[in-house]
């Protein structure tokens, strides 16, 4: 069982920076991949960013390449999403996941989900 928790999330004018983070209790933190996921008000939950469980492989969605940027600590059960540039598009609720593997976690066969983080760009 894997128990996720995002914090970090809050206001920030169009430009600015936000780095979420991810709390993961649990033993097994490190055998999963992990990913973020976000949801703006009428719209479907989007994959954004998911890295494997070793940190070695990273995946975006085309929307934030090199604005974004993911990483773990397996150490401390703790992954980031470090957001650059944001923009008034990138507002939504921003989800933590985790999948046996990050093809999983891309076709949204998530197996846990942290409760969300509210990110909101003003212009």
């Amino acid at each position: 069982q894997v128990q996720l928790v995002e914090s970090g999330g809050g206001l920030v004018q169009a430009g600015g920076s936000l780095r979420l983070s991810c709390a993961a209790s649990g033993r097994t933190f490190s055998s999963y991949a992990v990913g973020w996921f976000r949801q703006a008000p009428g719209k479907g939950r989007q994959f954004v960013a998911g890295i494997s469980t070793s940190g070695a492989n990273t995946y975006w969605a085309d929307s934030v390449k090199g604005r974004f940027t993911i990483s773990r600590d397996n150490a401390k059960n703790t992954v980031y999403l470090q957001m650059n540039g944001l923009e008034p598009e990138d507002t939504a609720v921003y989800y933590c996941a985790a999948a046996v593997t990050i093809s999983r976690l891309r076709i949204v066969a998530v197996d846990y989900w942290g409760q969300g983080t509210q990110v909101t760009v003003s212009s």
